[in-house]
């Protein structure tokens, strides 16, 4: 009875003590929740990476993923498909990407290929053609509650997921599988997908119209085909398709009004790739953040101006040095966002 009373005395006691405390202390449990969590919200601006900058570390999984977002100190990510897709059981896939892609890139250079290449990148075409099969059919049963799982674990590490990025949305895929790629997005807790843009009208309106019906914006990504104007026809077709902009790659197409276009279509930009990338005349590079021509500090120093509510995306593409690694080469660009926005 003495034990009991005791601490019913200290815990009243202590309630009385909290109600009187500082200010930043009755802030104590959203600091103890939030406590050893990343923020990269730096003052006022969301810093994001696409997890595709992960992909050279050797663990590909959604819970290794997670600790490599974490490490390097980001608390808001793009998701690409694999991580989230083979969580949730999708078939594994019986290819070996690396060696196929490294065939076909032959190929497309004109180099020719010995007999045993051909019979090889033929074999594993013909496994892709089926593999696919099985996906879409995966697909179409898909369990929505295995995406709201990797949500929740996400979340609870203090990372939250703004875009998902499977290969769910091209113009050879089923409106099956589309409905299915926005459906998984929401339940992952993301505003919008993205997708390369298809440069075919008819299918950004197909894709925007089906945003409209599931809720989900498109975000549509472009490489050095970028250009002012690059995006209107989608945009005026649905109010859910959007802007997934690479500032990188608009640099390395030579423009020079990047500023400008973030300035006019800021309320329709969803997230923007970011990475250090030389103008034609500097051969087009990808190199370690400031050393490029891409003007990153300026850009988002006008997204604290302008208070953009859009992610800027750090999409890691240099190579990595000898003695670094993708986390690492990752921090590294969150320090200079840091410094750009101190």
């Amino acid at each position: 009875m003495k034990t009991r009373r005791d601490f019913l005395i200290k815990s009243t006691f202590a309630a009385a003590g909290l109600i009187t405390a500082p200010t930043w202390l009755q802030g104590a449990p959203a600091l103890i929740k939030n406590f050893n969590k990343p923020n990269s919200r730096i003052n006022g601006v969301q810093i994001g990476c696409i997890t595709y900058s992960f992909r050279s570390m050797p663990d590909q999984s959604a819970e290794a993923t997670l600790q490599y977002i974490k490490d390097s100190g980001l608390s808001a990510i793009e998701l690409m498909g694999d991580p989230a897709e083979s969580f949730a059981g999708m078939p594994i896939s019986p290819i070996n990407r690396s060696k196929m892609n490294q065939l076909g890139e032959k190929a497309r250079r004109g180099e020719e290929l010995t007999a045993d290449e051909q019979k090889e990148l033929g074999d594993m075409r013909a496994q892709r053609e089926s593999f696919q099969k099985e996906v879409v059919q995966w697909r179409a049963n898909a369990d929505m509650e295995k995406f709201e799982q990797l949500r929740k674990m996400y979340n609870d590490a203090g990372v939250s997921i703004y875009a998902f990025k499977p290969n769910a949305f091209g113009k050879n895929n089923t409106d099956a599988e589309i409905a299915y790629g926005m459906k998984a997005a929401k339940a992952l807790g993301a505003s919008h997908v993205t997708l390369e843009h298809p440069s075919d009208d008819a299918h950004t309106l197909k894709l925007g119209k089906m945003g409209e019906q599931y809720g989900m914006s498109v975000g549509y990504h472009g490489h050095e085909q970028e250009t002012f104007d690059f995006w209107d026809t989608a945009l005026t077709q649905s109010p859910k398709n959007g802007l997934n902009l690479d500032a990188g790659h608009y640099i390395a197409a030579g423009h020079s009004d990047l500023l400008p276009l973030i300035d006019k279509q800021q309320s329709r930009i969803l997230s923007m790739h970011t990475k250090d990338r030389t103008t034609p005349a500097n051969g087009k590079k990808n190199l370690a953040w400031g050393n490029g021509d891409t003007p990153i500090s300026e850009i988002l120093r006008l997204m604290k101006a302008n208070k953009c509510k859009f992610p800027a995306t750090i999409e890691l593409e240099y190579a990595v040095p000898p003695n670094s690694d993708a986390v690492k080469e990752v921090q590294k660009c969150v320090e200079y966002c840091r410094k750009s926005l101190a």
